[in-house]
């Protein structure tokens, strides 16, 4: 039998739901959600991972480990050169959360455009702000959106926000296929092209040496005056103090940030004090349907592994013993 572990919190009832989906199969499953019960296990051979951290330590004290799989695409919190070293698969599922976080992205924007947060702080202190900001809120509609990251979940942003009138622009390391980009209705733009031309950017990249602070002080100084930026992704893809002065001297209009650098964010922290900023707690992909794109996904590969065959969303195959 081979041991199983879900690591982390997870929405309601995905415990049960892994095991309906495992029956039949050579498993045992077993829920770690306490930090200090997963920072002493050492027999986890298939690893389901949500909210903690796969560091080489974790690694290296489960000796008998084979798979690490995280639970939606970001695959950052996991050391996946040691995991490659040691012979264990790392895989993520790629997709199964872009609904749910280009949904995010999309409210983030309207939210900030539209001055949600800073209408609700001023009716809570008695003033009725009905036509106080009403020439600094704007719509969606005629705006250019540019998305740095057109994977699964930016083109879904860019079909979201076209659907409210917006027109959307793109950088990526990879460029689309032309078929793809007129499918989508997005234009390639350069980094130094896209940055002054957009009203809102918004951020759908992996976190990497390449691309930490992406946008810092400089790239923020190229954008446009009253622009919004939108970081859906990763936090450490900007640099938030940066932003935060952007935001401040009225460089920018304002940000909304479902990831940032400092998580978790502590009560007097600088991005709480300007209404203009919009943080959530990294809830992009956090909600109680998604396990349904995401489980089946997971059992596949565990699926793929039991078998002996090679998982189908490996992440780290660079650093995997060759022939593996």
């Amino acid at each position: 039998m081979t041991n199983v572990i879900l690591a982390g919190q997870y929405p309601a009832n995905t415990y049960e739901k892994l095991c309906e989906q495992l029956k039949g199969l050579p498993v045992n499953v077993r829920a770690v959600d306490d930090p200090d019960e997963y920072a002493a296990m050492t027999d986890a051979e298939i690893m389901i991972l949500r909210i903690f951290k796969a560091p080489k330590e974790v690694i290296e004290r489960n000796p008998n480990l084979k798979m690490i799989l995280r639970w939606g695409a970001g695959f950052d919190s996991v050391d996946i050169e040691a995991a490659g070293k040691q012979g264990v698969y790392v895989t993520n599922t790629p997709g199964a959360n872009a609904d749910a976080v280009s949904e995010l992205a999309a409210l983030l924007m309207m939210a900030v455009s539209r001055k949600l947060l800073v209408h609700t702080t001023h009716l809570r202190q008695g003033d009725w702000s009905k036509n106080e900001f009403i020439n600094s809120s704007f719509t969606l509609m005629n705006k250019t959106v540019g998305l740095l990251g057109a994977g699964n979940i930016g083109r879904k942003v860019a079909k979201k926000v076209q659907a409210f009138g917006a027109t959307t622009v793109y950088y990526d390391p990879y460029r689309l296929p032309e078929a793809m980009e007129k499918e989508f209705s997005l234009e390639y733009l350069s980094l130094d092209e896209l940055l002054p031309r957009c009203d809102i950017i918004t951020l759908h990249l992996p976190l990497t040496e390449e691309t930490r602070h992406l946008i810092d002080a400089a790239a923020i100084e190229k954008m446009k005056t009253g622009a919004i930026l939108i970081n859906t992704a990763r936090g450490g893809l900007v640099d938030d103090h940066a932003l935060f002065e952007a935001v401040q001297s009225g460089k920018l209009l304002g940000a909304g940030l479902d990831g940032v650098e400092r998580e978790p964010l502590q009560p007097d922290d600088e991005l709480f004090t300007n209404d203009n900023i919009i943080v959530t707690p990294h809830v992009g992909g956090g909600t109680a349907d998604i396990g349904e794109a995401i489980l089946p996904m997971l059992v596949g590969d565990i699926r793929s592994l039991l078998s002996g065959a090679a998982p189908r969303f490996v992440v780290n195959r660079q650093f995997l013993p060759e022939g593996k």
